[in-house]
């Protein structure tokens, strides 16, 4: 159940400037254009101020600069971020007590915290360890040896393969694969002789993976997905790779073996990375992108194959003109070739 805040205590809470009656009450956060009385909403688009003379809500987060008297304003630098933080104090996360189902299936040897919420149908291998905290949807597998650390959530059929290491506070959402064989064979095409992949995955603290995401385990070392990245659905990341801290990536993106993505990257949807390549820190890749060799720190890259945000804006200008260009140039060249005739015969009358 929601429980009502008044904007004083919202405030307070966000540590926002409150332009309007401090007393109201707050049941609920809804976008600006469904929000309604005892709602609260947000601007962060500049293209959505107009809406500000409509909408029905009774208060709205804002940037600095906005005033608006016909309605109570929260102004504060960030108004995406602290919905955020609103959306965690009214939603709060389910609580789940410590409880181990009878109906799991832990192997002997396994070690499981009291603490740790096992639902139906979950098998944790010999040598696994679960920490206190750690929540366990029913359809989780748990491989030998596979270390699951407090506070992470592992939602149905989620599969951890054998001595893979899952930090604190991670969310893998269902259908996530952790430690799979990676994609190596000597020879390929010729007999495919599979190389035997006997690393690790270790994904570090707080770190969420979108449902039907695969991570591969390292050929010989580790698999390394550092702490607070965000991995969005159907993500393939390939053995070896090392993924810094705070990176984003958004779905479909696949990341070939031994390729090291850097602190900060943004990754947009359904890019592609070949493999040993280094991507420099705060690095931005553009959806669509085919990213084929290293990228230093703090670009914007775009295209297939990727060139500077700007040279591909001003190469993807030119392609809907390509075939009214190339007639032209056959045009020119059928021109010229004319004139050289004229020349050539003017030469040889002479």
């Amino acid at each position: 159940m929601i429980m009502g805040r008044t904007l004083k205590e919202i405030a307070a809470y966000l540590n926002a400037e409150l332009l309007g009656d401090e007393t109201v009450a707050i049941t609920d956060i809804k976008g600006i254009e469904e929000a309604g009385p005892g709602d609260i909403t947000f601007i962060s688009n500049p293209k959505y101020r107009k809406q500000l003379e409509t909408t029905a809500a009774s208060a709205v987060l804002a940037p600095p600069g906005i005033v608006n008297p016909r309605i109570n304003l929260l102004i504060l630098p960030d108004p995406y971020s602290a919905v955020a933080k609103l959306l965690a104090l009214f939603y709060p996360e389910e609580a789940h007590p410590g409880h181990i189902s009878e109906k799991a299936l832990i192997e002997e040897g396994a070690v499981v915290s009291s603490h740790a919420h096992i639902d139906p149908g979950v098998y944790i291998s010999c040598g696994a360890r679960i920490e206190r905290g750690a929540v366990l949807y029913p359809g989780v597998f748990v491989g030998a040896g596979a270390v699951i650390g407090e506070d992470s959530v592992l939602y149905p059929n989620v599969s951890i393969y054998r001595r893979c290491i899952i930090g604190k506070r991670v969310i893998l959402h269902a259908g996530v694969v952790i430690g799979a064989d990676g994609f190596g064979f000597t020879r390929p095409g010729v007999e495919n002789l599979k190389f035997p992949q006997i690393g690790i995955v270790q994904i570090d603290d707080d770190v969420e993976v979108g449902a039907n995401s695969t991570i591969d385990r390292g050929a010989l070392n580790k698999t390394w997905i550092q702490r607070g990245v965000k991995i969005d659905n159907l993500v393939q990341v390939g053995h070896n790779v090392v993924i810094g801290e705070d990176t984003v990536i958004a779905a479909q993106v696949g990341i070939a073996g031994s390729t090291k993505i850097g602190r900060g990257v943004i990754i947009g949807g359904q890019a592609g990375f070949a493999g040993h390549i280094t991507i420099g820190d705060h690095v931005m890749v553009a959806g669509q992108s085919g990213v084929h060799e290293d990228v230093p720190p703090n670009q914007v890259v775009s295209g297939t194959p990727h060139l500077p945000h700007r040279e591909w804006l001003r190469a993807a200008s030119c392609f809907p003109r390509l075939p009214e260009m190339r007639k032209n140039v056959g045009s020119l060249t059928k021109r010229l070739e004319t004139l050289e005739n004229v020349v050539h015969n003017i030469k040889k009358d002479k």
